[in-house]
């Protein structure tokens, strides 16, 4: 199969675009030239939504993941759709209530590396709630970790991707966040997400979609802090003030 245009890395809010069929692959997948469908990477999931065809049906994308290499991206029909054939050019739309959900809490997960500055062991990025796992033996106060977030999306801080060559990220060790998972190399450039002007607030690999700014986030909550080892911490993030 053919390489994907990714259009959601550098315009994360194309909600629909037109694109052709490159193939469908043995399993059912489908492959386009080009896509607004975000594949299941970096504990976010895939994007949902449809495919309509020139007669005006239409193709439900159950979910969308990576095929035999990064750069191909396949669409997942949902059970018992109709297939296209390979040269069929195709409206697509994604979900865009859910996907613009999983673009504040990405963000907001991004936030909570800089609240809670310690090696990022696991990370999971749900529509409602998200957790990220910390490499950290000593406890944190929760209320402290909460009002630091909600200062930074207080602070409508810019929310922007730029790309530096992978020399530059190995003299800058410091930019990767995780304590396992390094990004892809071989491409020759990485994609950093960064927060604040000139990068102030926060700056790592990601190859997911956030939002334009902080303040789009909206307001979040630690809802607890899972000890799951001597020396990781899950935190879970949620959408909304905390209860009372």
């Amino acid at each position: 199969m053919s390489r994907t245009e990714a259009l959601f890395r550098d315009d994360a809010y194309l909600a629909e675009a037109e694109a052709t069929i490159a193939g469908v692959n043995e399993r059912g997948g489908i492959v386009l030239d080009r896509t607004i469908f975000y594949a299941t990477s970096g504990g976010q999931p895939g994007d949902s939504g449809t495919l309509t065809r020139a007669d005006g049906s239409t193709i439900t994308i159950a979910t969308t993941v990576t095929g035999e290499t990064k750069d191909e991206i396949v669409h997942v029909p949902a059970e018992g759709s109709a297939l296209p054939e390979a040269g069929e050019t195709v409206r697509l739309a994604i979900d865009w209530d859910r996907r613009h959900a999983l673009m504040r809490m990405h963000t907001a997960c991004h936030l909570l590396t800089v609240a809670c500055p310690f090696p990022i062991t696991g990370a999971s990025v749900g529509e409602t709630e998200s957790r990220v796992d910390f490499d950290m033996a000593e406890t944190v106060d929760k209320a402290e970790v909460a009002a630091a977030l909600m200062e930074m999306v207080g602070a409508d801080h810019p929310v922007y991707a730029q790309w530096i060559d992978e020399s530059e990220l190995d003299a800058n060790p410091g930019l990767v966040k995780s304590k396992n998972v390094r990004p892809p190399s071989g491409a020759g450039r990485i994609r950093l997400v960064c927060i604040g002007a000139d990068a102030a607030i926060d700056s790592q690999p990601c190859g997911g979609t956030h939002v334009r700014s902080t303040g789009e986030v909206g307001a979040i909550h630690i809802g607890k802090i899972e000890k799951k080892g001597r020396e990781n911490r899950r935190f879970r993030i949620r959408f909304g003030a905390p209860p009372q």
